[in-house]
């Protein structure tokens, strides 16, 4: 008999996000595997009373919600939802992803359905709060946050994350080395065009026709360090007066951003597109000579490896990222992408002018990162280890086998 897994999840399709697309990934190659996946989502989903969706051919078990739940209550749902659909689909083990909201209700049903755990830790739930504003480190609910991620990461049978980094901060935690397996983000080389020229007549809507075009795309969070692109260019238009910059995607910080080019007198050389439909992104990619990914040095960029930067590689696209940790851990600079110190605006005008003033070296740069995905960073060589983990949780609780 294949083995059954039941994922638990903060939320998943029709929504789009890195998560959504990291969890579909896992999916897919948990499927190639021959094992069955079930999915639960929780009320982070949003509100609703559906008990189970069907879209794009996946079936989403939910939980049923109401506007305005604290914590403890989506728990309890959570808790309550799972213990049903365990009930009723008899899986081998629970795997509850981030945040760590999921992973106590599946602890609590684990414990009392004698199911193995398994905790995929993306981020930690007390550096999200702190680096989207809503408290401070050290203040008493980071401090009850961060207790409860870590009276998780013990009390599972095994752990997994997605980078080297987070992985370190677990075991400096105290947990057994050996109970924590990175699962890397990866990308679906096929899934993006290789090279591709951009399409002129989008070019030409958004008056780029003509331009040296640097580009972000994704949230617009604070931490993503969107302020310093717009500064940077800025500086440099005395020199490239043909330079553009363009912004696809939304955010809590667009508001902030449009304030920042009106104040700079850049309105006609910084494009906002909002957010576009996620099919047509890479149309959007294709029109910027050089990505920027300038995050700030805060704890979460500094533990967490990012998905943009495998993305662009995939498509041959030339970029610039600070050197915040988990840029360090997932580009080779010079080879793959080019690093410049984070936080620091000189740095960043300095490390775009030097790309901009080499393109001889362009091809043999989106070759190496293309070939670097394609072969070390593919979603069936970062999946392979959950069989490792998989057989052990489930030895925890005496059962052999069914993992392979």
């Amino acid at each position: 008999m294949s083995l059954r897994i039941l994922h638990v999840l903060d939320h998943s399709l029709p929504l789009h996000s890195g998560y959504t697309f990291r969890t579909l990934s896992l999916l897919h190659e948990q499927r190639a595997l021959g094992w069955q996946t079930f999915h639960l989502t929780t009320p982070k989903h949003g509100p609703g009373s559906t008990l189970q969706e069907e879209v794009d051919g996946w079936t989403f078990h939910r939980t049923p919600s109401e506007a305005g739940c604290t914590l403890l209550k989506q728990m309890r749902l959570t808790a309550t939802r799972l213990d049903q659909v365990v009930e009723a689909l008899q899986p081998d083990l629970i795997h509850a992803h981030s945040p760590v909201l999921n992973a106590l209700p599946s602890l609590w049903v684990g414990r009392r359905r004698r199911l193995p755990v398994v905790y995929e830790v993306r981020a930690f739930w007390e550096d999200a709060a702190v680096d989207h504003g809503s408290t401070v480190e050290g203040s008493l609910r980071y401090r009850v946050s961060r207790a409860m991620e870590t009276f998780a990461l013990k009390h599972a049978e095994q752990v997994t994350t997605i980078c080297q980094g987070l992985r370190n901060d677990i075991v400096q935690r105290g947990i057994a080395p050996e109970r924590v397996t990175v699962i890397p983000n990866a990308v679906d080389a096929r899934l993006f065009r290789f090279g591709t020229e951009a399409d002129p007549d989008l070019r030409r809507s958004l008056g780029l026709d003509g331009a040296t075009v640097l580009g972000f795309a994704g949230s617009f969070y604070g931490y993503e360090g969107i302020n310093l692109l717009i500064e940077a260019a800025g500086r440099m238009l005395p020199r490239h007066p043909t330079l553009r910059v363009l912004l696809v995607g939304g955010g809590p910080q667009e508001e902030n951003l449009k304030a920042q080019v009106a104040a700079a007198g850049l309105q006609a050389q910084v494009i906002f597109t909002g957010r576009v439909p996620h099919a047509d992104v890479q149309r959007y990619y294709e029109l910027i000579d050089i990505l920027a990914f300038p995050r700030l040095p805060i704890r979460l960029t500094e533990l967490v490896t990012p998905l943009k930067p495998l993305e662009a590689m995939a498509q041959g696209r030339m970029f610039v990222a600070s050197d915040v940790g988990g840029h360090r851990e997932l580009i080779r600079h010079g080879e793959t992408g080019f690093l410049f110190r984070a936080g620091d605006v000189t740095a960043l005008v300095a490390a775009i002018e030097d790309l901009l003033s080499r393109r001889e070296v362009w091809p043999d740069i989106r070759a190496q990162a293309r070939r670097f995905v394609e072969i070390e960073r593919s979603w069936a060589a970062s999946v392979a280890p959950y069989r490792g983990v998989y057989a052990r949780a489930l030895a925890a609780y005496g059962r052999s086998g069914s993992a392979t």
